[in-house]
């Protein structure tokens, strides 16, 4: 029975994660004290000395993999890998921007096949955003791997929380293999207004920045019962190895979407997504995506800048005072749905500080807080 697996699969796993480094090390005698090397989620499913037991467990049961080009292990794709080693993939879930991370932001990905393996490619981003039952029915497992960037606003958490729902429906378990967030060290921003402003580009009460993992996020969606009709999912976290959440220095080996395409953007990506809901540009169809602010010919060029190690509003503010007057956001309300809550956008009107903006936001991050803390796997 899938179920009598994955549970053995959930106290297995728990256990490799707290005792891999250990026993590897004790095995070796060295009077040497070295730091654990990196490895992804992805990763490890495939080490040889301390091997993750939950590679075994998914021997002889139909895996659908959530995934698209970040979903690699070393220089492979997860697929690959996983079809070299005579393991039994039947389909492949893609998210916005499609399985090879070529399609524009917003754009629909339509329902294809891989040339390379001849598997299925069903869309979460065109005709359905959540996997319907008839595309779980040969499904025994799904496993779920995708870079995230730490933002409420970038979609595959989104795309997460529906996969979790039909996941939790059809009572199929749900094996995510974590990734780092390269905007993991910190929380920032305006917390999610769930009762006006809940769309796909911000489903949970949560801040701009929320600093977990997927693997850490996922498990808060399950704790805090977000999902529909507070359902669980059965769900496992294959933890990274080596992983602090203030390591600074780990490059994405691929980029995460089209527009993301450096270390610099992802930092900037936060503070500059906002600018999606005005009629300013961050970029786009240029070589410096998100590196980047026009209205225009004015431009505002942050190449050379050092992005901020917080959310900011230096941005959004500067550029509101050198667009002309009731030119600057858009008549939608998208940039509430981006910011969260009705209120910052009257706050940049209103011509107040950052500062005393800031000061609004400090109940709901202090209570996010409280709750983040009981999901965290990582220092």
């Amino acid at each position: 029975m899938r179920q009598r697996w994955i549970h053995n699969l959930v106290f297995v796993v728990a256990l490799v994660a707290q005792l891999t480094l250990s026993s590897c090390h004790a095995q070796k005698q060295s009077s040497v004290v070295r730091q654990p090397e990196f490895l992804t989620g992805a990763d490890m499913l495939w080490q040889k000395e301390c091997p993750n037991a939950a590679t075994y467990a998914l021997s002889g049961h139909r895996i659908a993999i959530v995934g698209n080009q970040t979903s690699v292990v070393g220089e492979r794709h997860l697929v690959d890998s996983l079809l070299a080693s005579k393991y039994n993939v039947v389909k492949i879930f893609c998210p916005e921007h499609g399985f090879r991370g070529t399609a524009a932001a917003g754009a629909k990905v339509d329902n294809s096949v891989d040339p390379k393996t001849g598997l299925p490619i069903i869309s979460l981003y065109g005709k359905n955003k959540k996997p319907t039952q008839e595309q779980l029915k040969d499904v025994d497992v799904v496993l779920f791997d995708l870079q995230d960037v730490g933002c409420r606003f970038y979609t595959y958490i989104s795309t997460l929380h529906y996969v979790m729902e039909a996941c939790a429906e059809s009572r199929i378990p749900l094996v995510v293999l974590d990734r780092p967030n390269p905007n993991g060290h910190y929380v920032d921003g305006p917390v999610l207004d769930t009762a006006r402003y809940r769309s796909f580009v911000g489903m949970h009460p949560v801040p701009v920045v929320y600093g977990l993992t997927i693997g850490e996020y996922a498990q808060m969606i399950n704790g805090e019962g977000w999902l529909k009709g507070k359902m669980k999912c059965d769900l496992t976290v294959v933890p990274m190895q080596g992983y602090r959440r203030d390591s600074v220095g780990y490059q994405l080996p691929v980029a995460p979407s089209p527009n993301l395409r450096n270390a610099h953007a992802i930092a900037l990506y936060p503070s500059l997504c906002l600018f999606e809901g005005t009629n300013c540009g961050v970029g786009r169809g240029t070589d410096w995506p998100f590196e980047i602010v026009t209205y225009g010919k004015d431009t505002l060029n942050l190449r050379q800048e050092t992005a901020p190690a917080a959310f900011s509003m230096r941005y959004l503010m500067e550029m509101y005072k050198r667009v002309p007057k009731g030119s600057f956001f858009q008549k939608s309300n998208f940039f509430e749905k981006l910011a969260g809550n009705g209120d910052l956008r009257k706050q940049i009107e209103s011509g107040i500080s950052e500062e005393a903006i800031r000061a609004t936001w400090e109940p709901a991050l202090s209570e996010y807080k409280k709750i983040r803390s009981k999901y965290l796997i990582y220092d």
